[in-house]
């Protein structure tokens, strides 16, 4: 048996009486994963610990099984495992974002979804201008980048930008937790103020102001830690060899810690626009080389920040008709037996435009599975089935029928 894990990231969402008391999954034709509750079994799964914030990375380690109280280090220390970064003992890693910032407050989280290219120059420029033996920034994609402290403190208040769009930035900067934080704090206030002195007059931005964009005019650290100890899938699971599938340094991050292959596709953005079929094609060629698939599609979330229902149904229809029904079909041609399970890492409900904790649906299908009575697959129809309220480590074991 080998594994898919079809992974719509934010995708559950909450009933608005604006839209019928319809989630956007409710609303939304999507036959085929439709197709795949009705065959297969169906359920809701905790992905968020009491204790820990609704992030992806906290809720992506969830699904995979892993006790996330204990291996949680922060965002940053992930994205660094996804862009090669070594960290050292006692290197602080931060998930570095570019924001915009208009009259004071946090106009949106990404700079307007910034392009690769023009955000690698601006924190290439802010490195060469803020960088030292201490600090370092490391270029990812779009505005999700990462900063390193050498000897920093991760006793740290951190919110991530995308928890607080209109919010005046004065009132969420980033603080010590304690004492032993302090020195950190202040070190992150001095970049942030000095980042937004140095960008906004760079030419990037000159031309993104200029062309009527958002411009990337301040960076905005969070999610502090240290490098985790995790254990590998196969260590486990004794899955012998597994692929991730994302446009997302995050989920590549994870993915290297948990073992697995990361396979990147041409044109994959982790938007709306992204290259559905070519991830859907990629994952198909890894299934006949590995033994799980883990693959991420990023859509529904940005939508959901963005508070576009209509976006994030639109998402949704797109991972069904462009994904999961090119991925069933291939998978009938195989002569191996595929166990396919389909899911969000947690709801981003378009009306918060920003993550909740509440238990998400997921269905689980294989050959000679029993299927239970449930028909489609949403938020409701997904609480009657037959795996009824899982912990985070029991899905694994019921997608590896252990």
């Amino acid at each position: 048996m080998k594994y898919i894990v079809i992974l719509g990231d934010g995708m559950s969402d909450q009933p608005e009486i604006e839209h019928g008391g319809l989630t956007p999954l409710m609303a939304a034709n999507i036959p085929n994963i439709d197709k795949l509750a009705e065959m297969g079994r169906s359920g809701l799964l905790k992905t968020i610990p009491e204790k820990l914030h609704p992030g992806s990375e906290v809720a992506n380690l969830a699904v995979l099984g892993y006790d996330v109280e204990s291996v949680f280090e922060g965002r940053g220390v992930i994205e660094a495992a996804s862009i090669g970064v070594q960290l050292e003992p006692g290197d602080l890693a931060m998930r570095c974002n570019l924001i915009c910032i208009a009259g004071e407050k946090i106009k949106n989280h990404s700079s307007g979804h910034i392009p690769t290219a023009e955000a690698i120059e601006l924190i290439k420029y802010l490195n060469e201008e803020l960088g030292s033996e201490v600090v370092t920034f490391y270029p990812g994609v779009s505005y999700r980048h990462l900063l390193v402290i050498k000897g920093g403190n991760k006793s740290l208040n951190c919110i991530p930008p995308h928890d607080v769009p209109g919010t005046s930035i004065a009132d969420v900067l980033p603080s010590a937790s304690d004492e032993s934080g302090e020195e950190t704090a202040q070190l992150l206030l001095d970049l942030i103020l000095q980042s937004q002195k140095l960008l906004k007059c760079h030419p990037v931005n000159l031309k993104r102001k200029l062309d009527g964009k958002d411009m990337a005019n301040s960076i905005w650290p969070w999610s502090p830690g240290y490098k985790p100890a995790m254990k590998t899938l196969k260590e486990m699971y004794g899955i012998k060899s597994g692929a991730v599938i994302s446009a997302v340094d995050l989920i590549q991050g994870i993915g290297v810690y948990a073992g697995m292959d990361v396979i990147k596709v041409e044109g994959a953005t982790g938007l709306y626009d992204t290259n559905y079929e070519g991830k859907a094609e990629a994952a198909i060629e890894a299934l006949k080389t590995h033994d799980f698939v883990y693959l991420h599609i990023e859509a529904s979330d940005e939508a959901g920040h963005e508070g576009d229902y209509d976006l994030k149904l639109r998402t949704i229809e797109y991972l069904d008709n462009r994904v999961v029904k090119f991925l069933v079909a291939e998978i009938a041609k195989m002569d191996v037996s595929v166990a396919i399970a389909v899911l969000p890492d947690h709801p981003t409900p378009w009306k918060l435009k920003t993550h909740t904790r509440d238990a998400v649906p997921f269905l689980i299908w294989y050959p000679g599975i029993q299927p239970d009575e449930v028909q489609r697959y949403d938020e409701f129809s997904a609480s009657k089935g037959s795996y009824g309220v899982l912990e985070s480590h029991q899905f694994m074991q019921e997608l590896l029928q252990k």
